[in-house]
């Protein structure tokens, strides 16, 4: 029952979420944070490991940290960009305006600044993989008057994606 109230909530238990960081306690809080809440968790140190799995199977989505050894967030997302639009978030301890900008220009779908609240973080992915889900058609009433791209005239508004040309 309370899988069928999550999965309502867009958090589809069997999401699989990799966590790439190299500080060891966050990848240990967060990925048991994760899988309390019925996320699958697969954990990486480095970016390179992370491409290296990646390469083999993708997860339904990234929460990356910026500064790590080998391969940084940075470069990992944009190797990922170049084959996937899953959804990434930066979880990071750099705090400059302008490394958020750039993080987010670079395709990330969200940055989220160490220290930070574990509840806030899952609710950022549930929100990530419940938009996800509906513009890949995986979820009854993907299409519904809240969700659907409206055109009127040389107005095209897209509410999932949050836009408007």
């Amino acid at each position: 029952k309370n899988r069928q109230k999550l999965s309502r909530l867009g958090a589809n238990p069997m999401s699989k979420i990799a966590l790439v960081d190299d500080d060891r306690n966050i990848l240990t809080s967060v990925s048991m944070t994760l899988e309390a809440e019925g996320f699958e968790v697969e954990t990486y140190n480095d970016g390179q490991a992370a491409l290296d799995a990646f390469n083999k199977k993708l997860p339904d989505m990234a929460v990356l940290d910026i500064k790590m050894p080998r391969m940084d967030g940075m470069d990992l997302l944009q190797r990922l960009r170049q084959k996937t639009q899953m959804p990434v978030i930066f979880l990071t301890s750099k705090d400059d305006e302008i490394d958020e900008v750039l993080g987010l220009r670079m395709g990330a779908d969200d940055y989220v600044k160490k220290p930070f609240s574990q509840r806030l973080l899952v609710e950022r992915i549930r929100a990530l993989l419940r938009r996800q889900e509906a513009i890949s058609g995986d979820t009854e009433g993907a299409a519904t008057p809240e969700t659907k791209v409206m055109d009127r005239g040389n107005l095209r508004m897209d509410p999932l994606r949050h836009s408007v040309s």
